[in-house]
């Protein structure tokens, strides 16, 4: 039952906060639910604001999955912005849910969508908000809280802070989750016991049944406790996308959120096998929805939101078989005002004659992702792209009508030379050239954003270091003295710090949750927001513990040296991904599976 009380008392501090529909709820297909009738609660969180993930599709999926089921109830809540914050803490408002404005310790499962290392303080900050104890040793009862998302393949620097993680495809695990937990809930089951079982599933990681080892303050490995508890915890894979429930009335929000349009996924995991790419490696295998099932989902995602565009998510859509066909049928069925976008396109011809068809009529942007300048470096990370295919793609690009581009490369990259980061800006000029040399009036908008690589677990590069950060700082200067005589770009890059720390957290072990705490006592929130991150108080909060970002960013791991994730599994063998890091030393390239291109296959994935 609603608390009216507490509910009078949020909207009277709505009235104060800069952007209150961020906490308001009863959006479009919002889903309001009894909960006297429901026999388990679920708060689905996610660790930011409102705008970032109310465009998180895994959180759509869950919520639809979950309240599909008439005795269960799922309810949504992100990260108060600070203003909201401050208020709500002065007044004495608990974290709480958007739909019914419950207190989210009410819940039986608070379940935190963990898609970026820079989001933990705000973990942290959710749980003190909700009234919780920060540590799972200290609470008692329900809510558990549970984690899932790319970040839990290495989750140890979280670990102490949350009950149990999902590894994989939430939608395969999710209900059985759910019945464990109302089992639990009816019998009156003790919360270790409860977590035993939940360990039990296959995808189920509970870190408290498992010990870290150090030998003179270097991580050894990790070991599990107790008989019955798995040495390795494999991903659970959803093998037919077909099968699964995905949203066909999603929520519509009031407020623009950073990806407001429709969002059709049409295929999970990639074929491509980029070495630095951890997405790539995590979402294997490569699925397809099926034809007619698409259709049907665009045509009642269109009619349920009134949305004019519809994005054909994926890692590569244009690998999607038959892809054009799809295309086709989805204009023929859409209503003519609904345009299509493809945001993941390979950097070819075929990619831009295909992204044409889409949109005929309202051009709106092309994205290209050649990652790397030289044609070294490309095979070093497996990205099989030539510079030739790239400037004819650019060029037919032109010729169609594009008049806004956007290239994105890393700088960073294992083995790279200030000759591959130059490359970059002549690539670029390039580019710029052809459009130049073509003589078309209207303006280009060329944007180049450069990021710096990130070692990430469970991916070929997992055992590279980062470069130092003032490596990374004295390479963006060189491309930016290499653009300084360049005209007519929008050069980015991302800011060395987030790059550094957002390192150091995906490498991680246990150790780090006590930085984590400490950082966010000291009132490090926010820290994937410029205006908010501050890492000189995370290098104190570091110094305070005898640690440097760099002991866990920079370090350069042997092929066999014990990892803070190897209990985890990402899907493939470490075999498979050692044979792949020695390739690219010798600049070799290889299909998804380990095969030389025109070679034979070396290894399994």
């Amino acid at each position: 039952m609603v608390d009216t009380d507490l509910k009078e008392k949020i909207h009277l501090l709505l009235q104060q906060v800069s952007n209150p529909s961020r906490y308001m709820g009863n959006e479009w297909n919002a889903i309001i639910k009894d909960h006297r009738s429901s026999l388990l609660k679920i708060a689905l969180a996610f660790p930011d604001l409102y705008e970032v993930g109310m465009s998180h599709l895994g959180t759509r999926i869950l919520y639809q999955i979950i309240n599909s089921e008439e005795d269960l109830l799922a309810e949504r809540v992100f990260t108060p912005a600070a203003d909201m914050e401050a208020l709500m803490r002065s007044e004495s408002v608990p974290l709480f849910s958007m739909e019914s404005f419950t207190p989210v310790h009410q819940f039986d499962l608070l379940g935190f969508s963990l898609q970026y290392e820079l989001n933990y303080t705000n973990v942290l900050n959710m749980l003190d908000l909700a009234g919780l104890p920060l540590r799972t040793e200290q609470r008692k009862g329900f809510p558990l809280v549970v984690g899932g998302g790319v970040c839990a393949f290495n989750p140890e620097p979280l670990a102490p802070f949350i009950d149990f993680f999902v590894l994989g495809d939430g939608e395969e695990v999710i209900l059985e989750i759910i019945e464990l937990l109302r089992e639990g809930k009816l019998r009156e089951t003790p919360r270790p016991e409860i977590l035993q079982e939940l360990a039990s599933l296959e995808g189920v990681y509970v870190p408290s049944f498992y010990k870290p080892k150090y030998e003179n303050g270097v991580f050894a490995g990790i070991e599990p406790m107790g008989t019955n508890t798995p040495s390795t915890v494999n991903k659970r894979v959803l093998k037919n996308l077909d099968d699964a429930i995905y949203p066909k009335a999603p929520l519509v929000p009031y407020r623009q959120i950073v990806h407001d349009r429709a969002v059709l996924e049409i295929t999970r995991g990639c074929v491509r096998g980029c070495r630095f790419c951890q997405a790539g490696v995590i979402y294997r295998p490569k699925r397809y929805r099926s034809k007619d099932n698409l259709v049907n989902l665009a045509v009642h995602l269109i009619k349920n939101t009134g949305y004019e565009e519809l994005s054909l998510a994926s890692l590569s859509s244009s690998d999607y078989p038959d892809i054009e066909e799809l295309v086709q049928r989805l204009t023929a069925e859409l209503p003519s005002w609904v345009n299509l976008s493809l945001p993941s396109l390979r950097p070819d011809t075929f990619s831009v004659q295909l992204a044409e068809e889409v949109q005929k009529t309202h051009k709106t942007s092309l994205t290209f992702a050649p990652e790397a300048a030289t044609s070294r470096l490309r095979e070093v990370i497996n990205k099989k792209i030539t510079e030739e295919s790239l400037l004819a793609a650019l060029e037919y690009s032109f010729a169609a009508g594009w008049r806004n581009i956007k290239l994105y490369f890393m700088i960073g990259l294992p083995t790279e030379t200030d000759e591959d980061v130059e490359a970059i800006a002549e690539m670029v000029r390039r580019a710029l050239d052809l459009y130049r040399r073509a003589g078309y009036r209207e303006k280009l908008k060329l944007s180049v954003s450069v990021s710096t690589f990130t070692p990430k677990a469970h991916t070929p590069f997992q055992w590279e270091p980062q470069i130092p950060m003032a490596e990374i700082k004295r390479r963006q200067k060189l491309l930016y003295r290499a653009f300084k005589k360049t005209r007519g770009i929008d050069f980015k890059w991302h800011d060395a710090g987030t790059s550094y720390l957002e390192a150091a957290f995906s490498r991680g072990d246990r150790r780090l949750a006590d930085v984590l705490e400490e950082a966010w006592r000291r009132g490090c929130k926010f820290d994937n927001w410029s205006e908010h991150f501050c890492l000189h108080a995370w290098e104190e909060v570091f110094a305070s513990r005898g640690f440097s970002p760099s002991d866990f960013a920079c370090k350069r791991y042997e092929a066999h040296d014990p990892l803070p994730w190897e209990h985890l599994s990402g899907g493939t063998s470490i075999d498979f991904l050692i044979n792949e890091h020695r390739k690219s030393r010798r600049s070799k390239t290889s299909d998804e599976n380990g095969r030389r291109n025109g070679g034979e296959k070396t290894c399994n994935a």
